[in-house]
């Protein structure tokens, strides 16, 4: 490099095992950066891997709670901050803004894990003025991504749940749920537990790019198996609906799915509010050049020339002709496969308070 001479930003490629391409800082931070070179030839190298880190997360409460009124769930439980998973288009990333940290590598590589979640839930639970309602998981980040076989922190919840016969619906992309068949099989019988299974495609190469390191969509389709022979009530969620990506594959998913067991199903178009816009396009424009004009395009068609709206009732389905068209073909395979739109419901009448942390007995 000339002395002198301004240093050329060095254009961000994928990783071999990670979903996002870029780690730009978040939108509370005050410096940006960025990848340069520095005449010292290593701008062709390979990047290095990026190795997983997890940290305590000091959490004084686990159960989340929000009033939005496209949600089908009041209250919800995610043990982890940041997913391994690497999914590209998770619209749980820009929350890694909040911690200082990057939407991007950071919130797939710098994981939060709550240890004392059991012991929280427990403690508010307990609570005089706690009413029961069904607890949903999986809503922001996976509580079955690769980190929970190590930690177990999902199941320590289930264990919890379980005692205090408190309904719960998990929704994954991780086979790992299995392991909790000893738990979920015995709620399920008392309509306290049910299962979503997220299945964005049937491409094991889109999958692969495109959720790294989550179940191929045949280990999700054996999970769905799983467990709805064991008596666990399954449903699809075909998640997200990409226009011009995998949109074409919703009616395969959903014949897939309730051949293999689920009895409900469920979509949502692609989300891209905050950071995932940048993300979300650069991923696009590395893997699949030849038609990233094309999705953007259509995408744009569904959000009311934008890449993304965020109002209630709309945020989840588009507008347009093309997402009604999708919403149409969801409605119309789901009525021809007998799969029910609705979740499977839950039993909030059998819960019963934990013990008191001081060991004195409930009154029965």
């Amino acid at each position: 490099m000339v002395e002198g001479a301004a240093e050329e930003r060095l254009p961000d490629r994928p990783r071999k095992g990670r979903g996002a391409l870029s780690n730009a800082a978040g939108r509370y931070e005050p410096h940006l950066r960025e990848r340069v070179d520095d005449g010292w030839g290593d701008a062709d190298d390979e990047p290095p891997p990026l190795r997983t880190t997890v940290t305590h997360d000091a959490s004084r409460s686990i159960i989340t709670r929000n009033t939005s009124p496209d949600i089908g769930f009041d209250r919800s439980i995610n043990p982890y901050r940041g997913c391994e998973h690497g999914c590209v288009y998770c619209f749980a990333r820009p929350t890694h803004a909040h911690l200082g940290l990057s939407p991007g590598l950071d919130f797939e590589s710098r994981l939060f894990a709550k240890p004392e979640a059991a012991a929280l839930l427990r403690r508010e639970l307990a609570h005089p003025r706690y009413r029961p309602a069904v607890i949903a998981m999986g809503t922001n980040t996976d509580p079955y991504q690769p980190v929970e076989r190590r930690l177990g922190i999902t199941r320590q919840i289930l264990e919890v749940l379980a005692e205090c016969r408190h309904p719960v619906s998990i929704v994954t992309k991780g086979a790992l749920v299995l392991r909790d068949l000893d738990i979920l099989v015995p709620m399920a019988a008392q309509g306290l537990a049910s299962v979503g299974v997220s299945l964005t495609t049937l491409d094991r190469t889109l999958a692969r790019c495109m959720e790294p390191r989550a179940a191929s969509p045949q280990r999700r389709l054996e999970t769905l198996d799983a467990l709805a022979a064991a008596g666990v009530p399954a449903m699809v969620m075909a998640a997200p609906m990409i226009p011009g990506l995998n949109d074409h594959e919703l009616e395969a998913i959903l014949e897939r799915a309730a051949a293999a067991g689920a009895a409900h199903a469920g979509y949502i178009l692609l989300r891209l509010p905050l950071e995932i816009k940048d993300l979300f396009r650069e991923w696009l424009a590395a893997h699949y050049p030849d038609r990233a004009a094309r999705v953007e395009a259509l995408i744009r068609e569904t959000r009311r020339g934008a890449l993304y709206v965020d109002r209630y009732g709309e945020r989840m389905r588009g507008s347009g002709r093309y997402a009604d068209l999708i919403g149409q073909r969801f409605r119309l395979a789901s009525r021809r496969l007998g799969l029910d739109p609705a979740p499977p419901r839950l039993d909030t009448g059998r819960f019963r308070r934990p013990q008191s942390s001081d060991g004195q007995l409930r009154l029965l």
